[in-house]
């Protein structure tokens, strides 16, 4: 272990904490730099203020919910596996529940507790300062500078997130602090982020959430599916959010045309659900048509799907002929949206792009073109979908970086 070495972490979020904290249990003399006034802002406020922590799953299934170079992160995955971050938090008081999709929470639901663990574990000595660059010369790190002057460290790990949540210190700096070190910056864009939809009639929706229904993202051009989930949607007065919107929105290339199809009833098949229909009109016969469909949708849903469906609204339930029943069979099962833009990166959960990973040493994080320069957690280009996952990308990482940094091996 080198000790006599000094060690900058800049960034006090979930990764910056948790390199902080591993330097200091390895005795290396580590100083955290955050410009914020307090540390783990994101952490405090992430999953509702819930707090998904990680997901409890083994590492390979960890790495095929990565979405964005989940090669890069084998190493890291192994060595600070799922499982070991669930035994890292309950070995410092909090208790942890594990919900659907593996999704683990603290049993409080208190996304404090996460925040205030990572922050007694970190311990060190912090420095409120907004870090403005870094020192290097002789292909090596410096010195960390701040608007009242330069920090001499031996090395320096970055930890400064991406784009997102730029009110909790997040404003892409890190990025900056890369590219005058040499390094490629993959252009930032928004991931697991509400989408915004061609469709005006999503904002007549807006507020409901819809569950149990599945959802398909096609390529347009192509007619590809390019990706299919089941689970929960919200509608939004600009378009769709909601948990596999958000996930759907990871697999968006930019310039690209995409439709978003919703099947409202994917219990059902197609004779199934028409056979339900069947029952219902015969169960409403002598009402109008806008009046028999509310065993079968949310009430909010029926006057946009009446509208959809092309059929008088007024048209008693009797005289519906079997292309209209058709019609209107096709459109519970396919509701389809255009894709129009994201919603801002400030909204997103997390930022896609970032550090080149053909740059950064896999295995150790630090940097193949700047001795001494290390990189954790959301600042490099790798991300993954809801569920945990991106917090789990930050703590192997910068359990990495950190014991990297201090000269420890990691197998």
């Amino acid at each position: 272990m080198i000790m006599a070495d000094k060690i900058a972490v800049v960034g006090g979020g979930a990764a910056g904490l948790m390199a902080a904290g591993r330097l200091r249990e390895l005795k290396c003399d580590v100083t955290l730099f955050e410009k914020m006034n307090r540390c783990a802002l994101k952490v405090g406020i992430t999953g509702k203020g819930r707090c998904n922590v990680t997901n409890n799953c083994s590492a390979a299934d960890f790495i095929a919910n990565v979405t964005t170079n989940p090669r890069f992160l084998m190493s890291a995955a192994h060595t600070f596996p799922p499982s070991e971050v669930m035994r890292f938090f309950e070995e410092r008081g909090v208790r942890l529940k594990t919900e659907r999709g593996n999704r683990v929470f603290p049993e409080s639901d208190r996304a404090s507790d996460i925040a205030g663990a990572l922050r007694r574990y970190a311990s060190c000595g912090v420095i409120h300062e907004a870090v403005t660059g870094i020192a290097v010369s002789d292909g090596a790190v410096r010195a960390v500078i701040t608007s009242k002057g330069a920090y001499p460290f031996d090395r320096i790990i970055i930890c400064t997130g991406g784009c997102s949540y730029p009110k909790t210190g997040s404003d892409g700096d890190g990025y900056r602090f890369a590219r005058s070190a040499g390094h490629t910056i993959i252009k930032p864009r928004p991931s697991l982020v509400p989408i915004e939809t061609e469709e005006r009639w999503c904002a007549e929706l807006q507020g409901l959430s819809l569950r149990n229904v599945s959802a398909e993202l096609i390529e347009t051009e192509s007619k590809k599916t390019v990706y299919s989930e089941f689970g929960e949607l919200l509608f939004t007065h600009f378009g769709l959010s909601g948990p596999i919107i958000l996930s759907m929105s990871a697999h968006i290339k930019p310039g690209k045309p995409y439709k978003i199809v919703i099947n409202l009833k994917p219990a059902l098949d197609e004779a199934a659900l028409d056979a339900r229909l069947l029952s219902d009109f015969a169960k409403y016969s002598n009402r109008d048509f806008a009046n028999a469909l509310g065993d079968l949708l949310p009430v909010k849903l029926i006057p946009v799907i009446v509208n959809l469906s092309g059929i008088d609204g007024r048209r008693k339930v009797n005289l519906i002929t079997r292309v209209q029943r058709q019609t209107l069979l096709s459109l519970l099962r396919s509701l389809t949206l255009t894709f129009r833009a994201f919603r801002p990166i400030e909204e997103a959960v997390v930022t896609s792009g970032g550090v080149a990973v053909n740059e950064i040493n896999p295995k150790t994080m630090e940097s193949k073109l700047m001795r001494g320069l290390y990189f954790a957690g959301e600042v490099i280009d790798v991300d993954a979908y809801t569920g945990g996952y991106n917090l789990q990308i930050a703590f192997c990482t910068a359990r990495a970086a950190a014991q990297a940094a201090a000269g420890i091996s990691n197998r």
